[in-house]
Protein backbone atom coordinates (compact mmCIF):
# COMPACT_ATOMS: atom_id res chain seq x y z
CA UNK A 1 0.00 0.00 0.00
CA UNK A 2 1.12 3.51 -0.69
CA UNK A 3 0.23 6.22 1.83
CA UNK A 4 -1.08 9.27 0.00
CA UNK A 5 -1.73 11.73 2.86
CA UNK A 6 0.47 14.58 1.63
CA UNK A 7 -1.01 14.58 -1.87
CA UNK A 8 -4.60 14.57 -0.58
CA UNK A 9 -3.73 17.29 1.92
CA UNK A 10 -2.16 19.40 -0.84
CA UNK A 11 -5.32 18.98 -2.92
CA UNK A 12 -7.25 20.33 0.09
CA UNK A 13 -4.89 23.32 0.37
CA UNK A 14 -2.98 21.99 3.37
CA UNK A 15 0.76 22.33 2.81
CA UNK A 16 2.21 21.85 6.30
CA UNK A 17 1.82 19.11 8.86
CA UNK A 18 1.13 21.71 11.56
CA UNK A 19 -1.90 22.93 9.61
CA UNK A 20 -3.11 19.36 9.18
CA UNK A 21 -2.60 18.69 12.88
CA UNK A 22 -4.59 21.84 13.76
CA UNK A 23 -7.49 20.79 11.51
CA UNK A 24 -7.49 17.29 12.97
CA UNK A 25 -7.62 18.78 16.48
CA UNK A 26 -10.61 20.91 15.44
CA UNK A 27 -12.31 17.71 14.24
CA UNK A 28 -11.64 16.02 17.61
CA UNK A 29 -8.45 14.08 16.93
CA UNK A 30 -5.50 15.16 19.06
CA UNK A 31 -2.27 13.83 17.50
CA UNK A 32 1.18 14.31 19.00
CA UNK A 33 3.76 16.15 16.94
CA UNK A 34 5.80 12.95 16.59
CA UNK A 35 2.86 10.89 15.33
CA UNK A 36 1.83 13.66 12.94
CA UNK A 37 5.37 13.83 11.60
CA UNK A 38 5.35 10.06 11.02
CA UNK A 39 1.99 10.22 9.22
CA UNK A 40 3.12 13.20 7.15
CA UNK A 41 6.57 11.99 6.07
CA UNK A 42 6.21 8.25 5.74
CA UNK A 43 3.89 5.30 5.43
CA UNK A 44 2.43 4.22 8.78
CA UNK A 45 2.70 0.53 9.62
CA UNK A 46 -0.59 0.78 11.51
CA UNK A 47 -3.36 3.32 11.76
CA UNK A 48 -6.49 3.21 13.87
CA UNK A 49 -9.71 3.13 11.90
CA UNK A 50 -11.13 5.93 14.06
CA UNK A 51 -8.12 8.10 13.18
CA UNK A 52 -8.46 7.25 9.50
CA UNK A 53 -12.13 8.21 9.65
CA UNK A 54 -11.31 11.66 11.07
CA UNK A 55 -8.49 12.20 8.54
CA UNK A 56 -10.88 11.34 5.70
CA UNK A 57 -13.49 13.68 7.15
CA UNK A 58 -11.02 16.58 7.34
CA UNK A 59 -9.73 15.96 3.81
CA UNK A 60 -13.20 15.13 2.45
CA UNK A 61 -11.95 11.92 0.87
CA UNK A 62 -12.34 8.16 1.10
CA UNK A 63 -9.87 5.69 2.69
CA UNK A 64 -9.07 4.43 -0.82
CA UNK A 65 -7.78 7.93 -1.65
CA UNK A 66 -5.25 7.66 1.18
CA UNK A 67 -4.34 3.97 0.90
CA UNK A 68 -3.46 3.13 -2.68
CA UNK A 69 -3.16 -0.54 -3.58
CA UNK A 70 0.05 -1.47 -5.43
CA UNK A 71 -0.36 -4.97 -6.93
CA UNK A 72 3.12 -4.91 -8.52
CA UNK A 73 4.75 -4.75 -5.09
CA UNK A 74 2.61 -7.62 -3.87
CA UNK A 75 3.64 -9.73 -6.87
CA UNK A 76 7.31 -8.93 -6.26
CA UNK A 77 7.08 -10.28 -2.69
CA UNK A 78 5.80 -13.70 -3.79
CA UNK A 79 8.39 -16.46 -3.64
CA UNK A 80 9.84 -17.49 -6.96
CA UNK A 81 8.85 -20.94 -8.16
CA UNK A 82 11.14 -23.43 -9.87
CA UNK A 83 11.02 -23.31 -13.67
CA UNK A 84 10.10 -26.99 -14.14
CA UNK A 85 7.43 -27.74 -11.56
CA UNK A 86 5.40 -29.94 -13.89
CA UNK A 87 6.51 -32.76 -16.12
CA UNK A 88 4.92 -34.38 -19.14
CA UNK A 89 1.14 -34.32 -19.09
CA UNK A 90 1.03 -31.72 -16.30
CA UNK A 91 2.14 -34.23 -13.66
CA UNK A 92 4.06 -32.49 -10.85
CA UNK A 93 7.79 -33.20 -10.71
CA UNK A 94 8.82 -34.55 -7.32
CA UNK A 95 12.28 -33.53 -6.17
CA UNK A 96 13.86 -35.73 -3.50
CA UNK A 97 15.03 -34.04 -0.32
CA UNK A 98 18.53 -34.92 0.71
CA UNK A 99 19.33 -35.93 4.26
CA UNK A 100 16.10 -37.79 4.94
CA UNK A 101 16.78 -41.48 5.49
CA UNK A 102 13.58 -43.18 4.45
CA UNK A 103 12.94 -46.41 2.73
CA UNK A 104 11.91 -46.49 -0.90
CA UNK A 105 8.14 -46.81 -1.37
CA UNK A 106 6.84 -50.02 -2.95
CA UNK A 107 6.51 -50.07 -6.74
Amino acid sequence: MRWNLRMKAAEAGIWKSTEMRRRLAEAGLEISAGKMSALWTGTPTTIRLDDLDVICSVLECQPTDLLIHEPDKVAARRPKRAAATTGAGGVPVITPRLGRHRSVPPA
